[in-house]
C-alpha cells in the first residue's frame, strides 16, 4: 500500500466565512445499535484509513462518488445520452450499460438525473447544521423516550471537525445525546474541541501492532494509542470495538494486547465485538473498485462466542456486532 500519513484537513476546503456544511452520505432514522436508545445516525464523508475489511466503502474518498447498480439498470441508455465526457462503459457490443469509468466521470450529475430507475447514485450530500438539526428534530421524542440520541459515524467525522463541533453543540441545545464513532487516527488539535460536547464515544481497536495495523488500514496505530489514553485521561465514557477478521486480527496474541489496554482504562463501559461480513462487497462493485477480501469467509458462530467470551474475562458488558 502506499497511502499518505498525512491527516487531512477538510475543513480547508471550505470557503472563509461559510457556515459549516458537511459532507454526509446517509442518515439513518431509528437505529438501535450505536450509543444506546432509539438513534439517528449521519454517517460522513471521508476516512484518513483504508481497512481491508471496510463495508462502507463509499465513506472512504473525501469528496463526492458515483455509484451504478446494474441490477436496477433498465437499459434505456439515457445516461449515455448525456453523458458530456463518455465516461459510461458499456459492453463489447456497445449496447449493455455495464458501469462508470470513474477516470473519465466529472461528478456532474447528468447521468444521476436522468436515470429514473435509481441505478446511477451521487454519494455524498451537503447539509448544514440547520438542515441536520431539521431532520432529527422529527424524531426527539423518540430519542428522549428511549434514552436515544444522535450517533455521528462515517467515514471519519472528525476529519470534518469544524462542522462536527457545530452540530454537537446544535444537538445538545436539543437536550440530545450525543455519540461520535470515531478511528482517533484525527490530529490532537482537531479532536480535542469535540470532546467536551460528546456523550459517548465508539473506537475501534483493530490492532496493537503498529506494522500490522498500517498493513490492515495503511496507517500505523500510534496516533490512535495516543488518543485512546488521553480519553481515557480526561474519563470520558468509550465504547471499544474490536472487527473480528479471521487470520488478521483473531490471534490469541492480538486479542490479549488488545484486553490488556482496556483492563488499564477506567473508562471504557464495554466490548462490542463485531465479526467480519461482506457487505462491502457490492458496495465496492456499484463504485467500480477492488474488494480484497472478497474471497474471505465471516468468522464461525463459535469464534466469535469464543472471542466475546474472552473480553467478557475482562469488562462485563459485551455484546456481539454491537449494542
Amino acid at each position: 500500500m502506499n497511502w499518505t500519513d498525512k491527516l487531512y484537513d477538510f475543513d480547508a476546503l471550505q470557503e472563509p466565512g461559510w457556515e459549516p456544511r458537511g459532507l454526509v452520505f446517509d442518515v439513518q432514522r431509528f437505529a438501535i445499535h450505536d450509543g444506546g436508545g432509539i438513534r439517528t445516525n449521519v454517517f460522513m464523508k471521508g476516512c484518513p484509513l483504508h481497512c481491508l475489511w471496510c463495508q462502507n466503502p463509499e465513506s472512504i474518498r473525501w469528496e463526492q462518488d458515483i455509484s451504478f447498480i446494474e441490477t436496477h439498470c433498465i437499459q434505456c441508455r439515457k445516461c449515455i445520452e448525456v453523458c458530456p465526457v463518455s465516461a459510461i462503459k458499456t459492453d463489447e457490443t456497445g449496447q449493455r450499460v455495464t458501469g462508470i469509468d470513474t477516470g473519465k466521470c466529472t461528478l456532474c450529475g447528468a447521468c444521476f438525473k436522468t436515470c429514473y430507475a435509481g441505478a446511477i447514485n451521487i454519494i455524498g450530500r451537503w447539509v448544514s447544521v440547520d438542515d441536520l438539526v431539521a431532520m432529527v428534530s422529527r424524531d426527539r421524542d423518540f430519542y428522549i423516550a428511549s434514552g436515544g440520541g444522535v450517533t455521528f459515524s462515517g467515514g471519519e467525522p472528525t476529519g470534518q471537525p469544524k462542522f462536527l463541533l457545530a452540530a454537537l453543540q446544535a444537538m445538545q441545545q436539543l437536550g440530545l445525546h450525543t455519540a461520535v464513532e470515531t478511528c482517533l487516527h484525527v490530529a490532537p488539535e482537531q479532536l480535542e474541541p469535540i470532546l467536551s460536547h460528546v456523550d459517548l464515544l465508539l473506537t475501534d481497536i483493530k490492532h496493537m501492532d503498529a506494522d500490522v495495523h498500517r498493513e490492515l488500514t495503511g496507517m500505523p496505530n500510534d496516533l490512535v494509542l495516543k488518543n485512546f489514553r488521553h480519553i481515557s485521561q480526561l474519563n470520558i465514557p468509550v465504547r471499544v470495538r474490536i472487527p473480528l477478521i479471521s487470520g488478521l486480527n483473531d490471534s490469541l496474541e492480538s486479542l490479549q494486547q488488545t484486553a490488556d489496554l482496556i483492563a488499564s482504562c477506567k473508562n471504557v463501559l464495554g466490548v462490542d465485538v463485531l465479526p467480519y461480513n461482506r457487505l462491502g462487497i457490492s458496495k465496492c462493485r456499484q463504485l467500480g473498485c477492488e474488494y480484497q477480501l472478497a474471497d474471505l469467509a465471516p468468522p464461525r458462530r463459535e469464534t466469535v462466542e469464543k472471542v466475546a467470551g474472552f473480553f467478557r474475562s475482562v469488562i462485563d458488558d459485551v455484546t456481539i456486532g454491537g449494542m
